[in-house]
């Protein structure tokens, strides 16, 4: 079933197809620069949320997890990211499957990053809702020690102010109480720009996933270790 979500200025789909995220091998090259070798140890990341990590309306390695892997090994960082985006699931089905995802992993990831709550806004779900399953997920996370980064989302004036002012403190305030990094705004990047979302208005581009990549890049970056650099001359 194909869900939508008006946010903000613009809207995107909360629903779509899973993508999965190809690996980027070998040396990755920066735009109009050189070539950069990959460095350091394997860092794996989980990307777990609904389908703005699933990659609706777009190509295979489109999706944010894929473009957020070729940009970190872009910088020399060795990270591969399984992408965990489920189209449809709202924060209550991520908390459900959270444990078996992270069960299933081949090592415990050096970075969870979790974005939910999207699909809970889209059905007017009551915050109390989500802020207890935000706060599930960061607790298990937490109690596994494993480095958590908070996609945050708002609600969209439509559902008024009393709903979003119970809403939009919740990633602020799990993320300090659980001390998660949090991207206050995981869409702020594509929000009022038509350019940057697909022919319905709806779902983003892939320019628009990687102005989304770009706005979120350094959180993730300052989570991870960075790979040593030989000394400058």
């Amino acid at each position: 079933m194909k869900l939508k979500l008006a946010l903000m200025v613009g809207a995107l789909a909360l629903a779509g197809c899973n993508s999965e995220t190809p690996a980027t091998k070998g040396a990755a090259r920066q735009s109009g620069g050189p070539a950069i070798a990959v460095q350091g140890d394997e860092q794996r990341i989980l990307a777990i949320g609904d389908s703005l990590f699933a990659g609706y309306g777009l190509k295979p390695g489109e999706s944010y997890p894929a473009r957020l892997e070729a940009a970190l090994r872009a910088t020399g960082v060795n990270a591969r990211i399984t992408n965990a985006g489920v189209s449809g699931d709202t924060s209550a089905d991520i908390r459900q499957r959270l444990a078996f995802t992270l069960d299933n992993q081949p090592s415990p990831p050096a970075l969870v990053i979790v974005e939910l709550g999207g699909n809970d806004l889209l059905r007017a779900l009551p915050p109390e809702q989500l802020r207890a399953n935000l706060d599930a997920v960061l607790t298990e996370l937490k109690r596994r020690d494993l480095p958590v980064l908070v996609m945050g989302m708002l609600a969209p004036p439509n559902l008024g102010k009393a709903y979003g002012d119970k809403f939009n403190p919740i990633y602020t305030e799990l993320a300090k109480q659980h001390d998660a990094m949090l991207v206050p705004f995981f869409l702020q990047a594509v929000i009022g720009k038509p350019e940057l979302v697909q022919a319905d208005h709806l779902h983003p581009t892939a320019p628009g996933v990687e102005a989304i990549v770009q706005s979120t890049l350094s959180a993730v970056s300052k989570i991870l270790p960075q790979p040593d650099r030989p000394p400058s001359p």
